[in-house]
């Protein structure tokens, strides 16, 4: 059986349209942000990728709750 290529309605495809969009989400919201402003960034740490900080945000959140 042949494997056909990744198509824009695979479930691949669709998990990173998922991801993509839960990500501008949490970075608009009012917690996130608040969350980058207690954390001092510098100019390296700004060069990081917003997927970068919204996996951080979301681990340090988790691990918060987990208390």
């Amino acid at each position: 059986m042949t494997k056909s290529p990744v198509s824009a309605s695979s479930p691949v495809a669709q998990d990173s349209q998922i991801w993509d969009s839960l990500k501008k989400a949490i970075a608009a919201s009012s917690g996130f942000q608040r969350w980058q402003l207690e954390h001092s960034l510098n100019d390296q740490s700004q060069d990081l990728s917003l997927d970068y900080w919204v996996r951080r945000y979301l681990r340090d959140t988790l691990e918060t709750l987990a208390y």
